[in-house]
């Protein structure tokens, strides 16, 4: 059997899905693209997508709800400076892509710019990071129930006060095909699965929640019965030890982050400051300090599109530019943002690999997508041992960012209250008050065990949500400020 290269079998599935069955080929692509540019722009593209999802729940020991959707449409963008021109149609034909094309190409008129250069047809670079398998077609619709009844049974069988369960199974194929003006063709098949589990636990009246979960790109299969049960132990776990939480004290002390999920607040805190759109606005925190040391010593933040099956990962981005491993801050030196090819191209620098967009239907933006901090050379019992009076924060809820001041605010789904290194009691209503850029520079101590999550993160900018990773090692940082219930 003679197998095809991964990029062109990728871009063969892209035009019987996207192309082939609407009577188009790359000759309409061009076409669409040559009426953009029949107006000075300097840059147009077109993004066909299919996508294809399916969820279901369990509440109450049973199966309640189950979803299947199908949605296929083509998004046509121009763009002239700063300005962009965007139009978006779920009508695949040569009609509508070159209605779209004449809607777009007014922006011309409306800024200063060049004509697109005219390249010829190439078929653009790309990684091969994940399997281009249907995850929705990995286990039959039984099995899939099945899978949620043992979330259910092993949760309610490790501690009998586990009065509610919880779980959600969600299955995603999703084909991409970018045409770009200057001649580039990228396509992408992209799977993606998650399982999601929540338990209510419920001790003298008192009810506390706890959950857990994980997925990334590839199949089903990934849910063995041993990951299911360490979904399930984290959850009850959580929840559990909860019960036993006290009123989180307040001021300013020592914060120590566990590995793993707590990167959240990197993500967050730094890693939306390090966005190109925020900094050639000048509207970040870190606006024109490329070079400046914004971090301590041994800090090393990455942007990291190439990990292998994870969520946030992409063998191309949105505007077909293959995906980087991109150094943001190095030993605690700013050397870069992330790029969008609009916004590297104003900045006079490379695009990263991280121009995002949540459908055909909007436009693409620098984001994220696997975003962590390397591990030092701390045990991490020595870093917890370390805090006089503090706060150990294991786990991480909701929380949100300003920008241009830097300033987060996270709420502790999961904290200890630790005294002369030793872990007292859990505790409860813990609120990590504080800047990105200062806290960068107050981490005091990195731990050996830089861990990624386990591939549940969703990231929200200006309406659109993508998937993607954070990961970190323990870290120390001093002088947070922690509103607490106490």
């Amino acid at each position: 059997m003679i197998s095809r290269e991964p990029t062109i079998e990728r871009l063969v599935t892209a035009r019987q899905l996207l192309l082939e069955p609407f009577g188009l080929d790359e000759s309409h692509l061009s076409r669409a693209l040559a009426e953009i540019r029949r107006h000075e722009v300097d840059d147009a593209d077109l993004y066909f997508q299919y996508t294809r999802a399916e969820g279901w729940s369990l509440e109450e020991g049973i199966v309640k709800t189950g979803s299947f959707s199908i949605d296929q449409g083509v998004g046509v963008r121009a763009v002239s400076g700063e300005k962009t021109a965007f139009a978006y149609s779920d009508d695949i034909s040569e009609a509508s892509l070159l209605d779209a094309a004449h809607t777009v190409r007014a922006i011309a008129g409306a800024a200063q710019s060049r004509r697109a250069r005219v390249g010829k047809p190439r078929i653009a670079g790309s990684r091969s990071l994940y399997s281009e398998l249907d995850p929705i077609a990995s286990l039959d619709s039984t099995a899939k129930v099945e899978l949620l009844g043992k979330v259910e049974a092993l949760a309610r069988a490790k501690d009998p006060r586990i009065v509610q369960v919880m779980a959600g199974l969600a299955s995603e194929y999703d084909v991409v095909l970018v045409a770009r003006a200057d001649g580039t063709l990228a396509a992408d098949v992209r799977p993606l699965v998650r399982l999601s589990v929540t338990v209510i636990a419920e001790q003298k009246g008192r009810r506390e929640v706890g959950s857990a979960g994980g997925g990334g790109r590839f199949g089903l299969a990934y849910f063995s019965d041993e990951q299911i049960s360490g979904y399930v132990d984290e959850a009850v776990n959580a929840a559990l030890v909860n019960l036993d939480s006290r009123p989180a004290p307040a001021g300013e002390m020592t914060v120590v982050l566990g590995p793993g999920w707590p990167g959240v607040l990197l993500h967050e805190a730094v890693g939306h400051g390090l966005e190109g759109d925020f900094n050639r606005k000048g509207s970040s925190a870190f606006s024109g300090r490329i070079g400046q040391r914004v971090a301590a010593k041994g800090v090393t933040v990455l942007d990291d599109g190439t990990l292998a099956d994870r969520r946030g990962s992409l063998n191309v981005d949105d505007e077909g530019c293959a995906s980087q491993r991109n150094v943001l801050i190095e030993d605690g030196i700013l050397k870069g943002y992330i790029q969008d090819a609009m916004n590297a191209r104003l900045m006079g620098v490379a695009p990263t690999g991280n121009g995002r967009r949540e459908s055909y239907a909007h436009i693409p933006m620098p984001r994220m997508t696997n975003t962590y901090m390397l591990g030092g050379d701390k045990d991490p019992q020595e870093i917890v041992a370390s805090i006089k009076k503090g706060l150990y924060a294991t786990n991480f809820g909701g929380g949100q960012v300003d920008i241009t001041s830097g300033k987060f605010v996270f709420s502790a789904s999961e904290a200890y209250w630790v005294e002369n290194g030793k872990i007292l009691y859990p505790v409860k209503g813990a609120t990590i008050v504080g800047s990105g850029p200062e806290s960068l520079k107050q981490i005091s101590m990195i731990g050996n065990d830089m861990r990624l999550d386990s591939g549940v993160g969703t990231c929200g900018k200006e309406g659109q949500s993508v998937p993607v990773g954070v990961g970190q090692p323990t870290l120390r940082i001093d002088g947070l400020t922690v509103g607490g219930t106490a």
